[in-house]
């Protein structure tokens, strides 16, 4: 396919703006108030449509749909619309696999080459366990996989040897190094083991009922969004890509619904028993005993396991991938999960922004301060990192609701700007309480919602990007 242009941002948060929805509202006031987070988001950073979904103690409490799945068509974003998954495929894989091992169909500490033979005899032997942590050695995509989408693959095996005669980054077991290829190779042996191709097996077995698939994108489905991407500031339709070569790393689809029940099912023992969530939730000790993961997060059987701000357990995984940015995250003590997915790939905190979606839903965090909302305030300054910043703010009450815009500091344009996405919006502060006060607030910015809350001193502080804090002040007048 062609790559096409289209129109560039500015025009298309116009033609957006009519095309939101607050599908479900069990609680009028969360629900309103987690679609004007998401409508600001896809408003601020010009992605042409987004879908989130918010799971709650057996059901879904709340979808949001926001923008177009089709700009030629000028066809909405609507609860039905499948969304690429990217990497959020890789927790249906790694569960799939935990599946087939309850059933005593595949065994996660024997080497893959004892299960799938034939495939991978010269590298050392290499775990599900390994695969599912990425702690194999295997490489991830590099130049030569640059034409990857370009032909289709009848089966897992066919894809893995694409990479077969790779070497190891490492030895098994001793680095965490991300290897959506290691999922390929994971996702095969399910496939095989399962007795069917992998996103059979996922859509009949794993999660029947549910809107997950293989990507949906060119197959004329008419609920299946068109993928898109940004050049040079513009919103510009993706070519064709055929994601056989990694359906287990990142080749499905669904909607915002689907996946945030897919998180729901997990915490209620739906697809595996808990005993098996529980040993997925373990993390995973390399060699020498450090953790894998990152410096924010650790890894288990596939979940990345880390806090939220207020030091609750959340596990979560989130995916990037031609035309798509995704995320699913769980608060299993809470029976809460919430996912967000857009149509195009642009650069962002998805996890603090899942976080925010899913905060109006969730108990109020204790010792916030109580502020009201500087509906007076003309001026902003502070500090963003480690600049000093100001500019003119203003704020109002909306439907109840205290919501401030604050235009960008030229420390902040220099950041930000750096995005392939729309980065010129001004900041937006959404109070979260119906009441109208501004104890709390979701920061809508160029890379996602960050939470901004009230200090003591009267200042208001958000961590926009780790180790990058936003620290503001409301100059009042005759205050």
């Amino acid at each position: 396919m062609t790559t096409r242009s289209t129109a560039c941002v500015a025009g298309l948060t116009a033609l957006l703006a009519s095309t939101s929805t607050a599908q479900a509202e069990p609680r009028a006031d969360a629900a309103i108030i987690a679609q004007r987070l998401l409508d600001t988001l896809r408003e601020s950073n010009g992605v042409p449509g987004m879908g989130a979904a918010v799971w709650q103690d057996g059901k879904i409490v709340w979808e949001g749909s926001s923008g177009l799945r089709d700009i030629e068509g000028r066809a909405p974003v609507t609860r039905d619309t499948l969304f690429r998954l990217a990497s959020v495929s890789k927790l249906f894989t790694v569960t799939a696999a935990a599946k087939l091992a309850e059933e005593g169909k595949l065994d996660l500490d024997a080497p893959f080459q004892r299960q799938l033979p034939g495939l991978g005899a010269r590298w050392p032997a290499i775990t599900p366990r390994h695969l599912a942590a990425h702690t194999s050695g295997l490489p991830h995509y590099q130049d030569v996989d640059r034409d990857r989408g370009a032909r289709h693959y009848r089966t897992g095996r066919e894809a893995v040897a694409i990479f077969a005669d790779r070497n190891l980054l490492t030895p098994p077991g001793t680095a965490y190094s991300y290897s959506s290829w290691g999922y390929t190779l994971l996702g095969t042996l399910v496939e095989e083991h399962a007795g069917q191709s992998f996103p059979d097996y996922v859509t009949r077995q794993l999660v029947p009922g549910l809107a997950i698939r293989a990507d949906a994108t060119h197959s004329g489905d008419p609920n299946a969004s068109r993928a898109y991407g940004f050049e040079a500031g513009r919103v510009v339709e993706m070519p064709r890509h055929d994601f056989s070569y990694t359906w287990g790393g990142g080749g499905l689809s669904g909607t915002a619904g689907a996946v945030a029940t897919f998180g729901g099912q997990m915490i209620d023992a739906k697809i595996v028993r808990p005993a098996t969530f529980d040993a997925m939730l373990v993390p995973v000790l390399l060699a020498d005993g450090r953790p894998a993961g990152e410096p924010d997060y650790g890894v288990g059987f596939g979940w990345r396991i880390s806090r939220d701000p207020d030091g609750a357990p959340f596990v979560h995984h989130n995916g990037s991938a031609i035309g798509a940015r995704s995320t699913v995250g769980l608060w299993r003590a809470e029976h809460t999960a919430v996912s967000v997915l857009a149509n195009a790939s642009w650069v962002s905190r998805m996890e603090p922004t899942a976080q925010m979606i899913a905060a109006p839903f969730r108990r109020v965090p204790t010792g916030l301060t109580t502020t009201a909302c500087p509906v007076g305030a003309q001026r902003y300054r502070g500090t963003f990192g480690d600049a000093a910043v100001e500019g003119a703010v203003r704020f109002r009450i909306d439907r109840g609701l205290c919501v401030g815009t604050a235009e960008q500091h030229a420390a902040m344009r220099a950041y930000f700007g750096t995005a392939m996405q729309r980065t010129d919006a001004p900041l937006t502060l959404i109070g979260l309480a119906p009441q109208g006060g501004l104890s709390r607030a979701g920061l809508v910015n160029p890379f996602g919602i960050a939470d901004l809350r009230a200090q003591a001193d009267g200042s208001f502080a958000a961590e926009i990007a780790t180790g990058r804090r936003l620290v503001l002040r409301f100059d009042q007048p005759g205050k």
